[in-house]
């Protein structure tokens, strides 16, 4: 029996892992399956820590081809979804200017006493709504600008990590909501921008585009794209591209948003994520104390968060253990988990040692 359900392709990149999902629907059900995973993880160069874009781009390539062999002419179309807070640059002729910096590099370091000397905690928080992390954009852009980094003059466009391979695909140049949304630039009283707040911090703004939202065609995949693929006639369709958004989104929930939600989530990854979906932000003293954050949501919605250290310290350690020639999956760690004894050590993972060490096993031991 010849299978014609519409394939539509979800790409899902994490910041240790990615993968390219296929989704199969055939007007009722949809049915998940794999196409092609792959490692992520940050890369070291000259002391600065960079995601390697271009090795990424490759993977969702190749996972690309593999759906265009198994599925056919059935794939409608594909999205991409990542991690929230990073950017690429773009200059002149949309250059790329340099592998996007990771979040946990260590330029943002004291960015908290360089704003707030500028403008108040509270001010920033009255503008955003969001959860003050040295790692938000926010602060990644003040310390270029502190910097008087050149790239900044360079740029003729911004665009989030899911933007960028949006770009890639496409040629197509968008700010997508649910992403911009996790920046610390955004107001989601005014639904865009904090344009009065980047002026007063003196970051520069002539390369913030114009921000969209999720279920926008951007169109096509570009001809060498599909060329290389084999995907023809397949569109490019933005999801929520922040990961959180898009996870919300598949909540197995009834009710839609309300004033009074009457179910929450716990999103677990690199981080942990936990909150509500709420029909407007909350901004207010008692959320700015309790450092929950506002993000956007699919369908316009407001996410009601709070970030949690995840996995990054069982990641890390995984990462230097294989460097070490002790390769361990998931399942051998789970196992000699259960197996050993509980409660021995107490390690709080939010601590500023954790960030990012060079060797997060030493660091433990160090702790």
């Amino acid at each position: 029996m010849t299978d014609t359900r519409k394939v539509y392709l979800a790409v899902d990149l994490g910041a240790s892992s990615g993968r390219v999902v296929a989704g199969l629907f055939d007007g009722r059900r949809l049915t998940l399956e794999d196409v092609h995973r792959f490692e992520n993880g940050p890369v070291l160069a000259a002391g600065r820590m960079h995601w390697d874009l271009l090795a990424q781009w490759t993977h969702v390539q190749r996972g690309l081809q593999a759906a265009a062999a198994k599925y056919g002419d059935r794939v409608a179309s594909v999205g991409v979804d990542t991690w929230g807070v990073d950017f690429g640059l773009l200059g002149r002729g949309d250059e790329l200017l340099g592998n996007p910096y990771h979040y946990r590099d260590r330029r943002t370091s004291g960015m908290f006493d360089k704003a707030f000397s500028i403008v108040s905690r509270e001010g920033i928080f009255a503008q955003t709504g969001l959860q003050f992390m040295e790692l938000n954009t926010l602060y990644q852009l003040l310390a270029m600008t502190l910097q008087k980094s050149p790239l900044l003059d360079a740029a003729e466009s911004l665009l989030m990590m899911p933007d960028l391979f949006h770009w890639l695909l496409t040629g197509e140049k968008a700010n997508e909501f649910t992403d911009v949304s996790t920046t610390q630039m955004y107001n989601p009283l005014t639904k865009t921008w904090s344009w009065p707040l980047l002026q007063q911090l003196g970051i520069p703004t002539h390369f913030l585009g114009h921000i969209v939202p999720p279920g926008t065609r951007l169109g096509p995949l570009r001809a060498d794209v599909a060329e290389a693929t084999g995907l023809q006639g397949v569109q490019v369709v933005l999801p929520g591209t922040h990961d959180t958004a898009s996870a919300v989104m598949a909540v197995p929930a009834a009710s839609v948003a309300g004033a009074a939600p009457d179910w929450c989530y716990i999103s677990s990854g690199t981080w942990s994520l936990m909150g509500v979906e709420s029909p407007q932000p909350v901004v207010n003293a008692k959320c700015r104390e309790l450092n929950f954050t506002n993000e956007g949501g699919v369908g316009d919605t407001i996410r009601l968060l709070k970030n949690i250290a995840g996995l990054w310290l069982l990641q890390e350690c995984r990462r230097i253990w294989k460097l070490e020639g002790r390769d361990h999956s998931w399942d051998d760690l789970v196992q000699q988990a259960s197996a050993a004894a509980p409660l021995v050590s107490l390690v709080p993972p939010d601590d500023g040692r954790f960030v990012a060490p060079k060797d997060m096993p030493a660091a433990i031991r160090g702790f």
